[in-house]
């Protein structure tokens, strides 16, 4: 097991001793949505109100050009915090492995490659 492997399974015990007295799946899956919501608002912001980065919604673009300034990059860096905390919690209700998801990911993003659909 590599350190990248102790480092996910480590964050998901955290995250299940932090929700001990509230493990509910419902409020997870709420506090997620809106966690993911806060996270797009953050990314909108940086264009809409800073403006360090330009967002260009045309097909066969990359999306962003430009760099996240110091400050956004902050609050969005918090705001992916957030979601993965409650992503995980998800995770630890339904007792599976956040580890095991993104490898499993992986495994399907490698075998079929631009051919994913993602």
């Amino acid at each position: 097991m590599g350190v990248k492997d102790i480092l996910a399974e480590d964050f998901q015990i955290t995250v299940g001793e932090y929700l001990k007295r509230n493990k509910n799946v419902l409020d997870c899956l709420t506090k997620y949505q809106t966690a993911c919501a806060r996270l797009s608002r953050a990314i909108t912001k940086a264009s809409t109100q800073c403006g360090c980065v330009r967002i260009d919604g045309r097909p066969k673009t990359p999306g962003m050009e430009g760099e996240l300034c110091g400050d956004c990059r902050d609050v969005i860096e918090k705001e992916m915090g957030e979601a993965l905390f409650y992503l995980t919690a998800i995770c630890n209700s339904l007792d599976i492995s956040l580890y095991d998801v993104m490898l499993n990911e992986k495994k399907t993003l490698s075998v079929l490659g631009n051919f994913s659909l993602k």
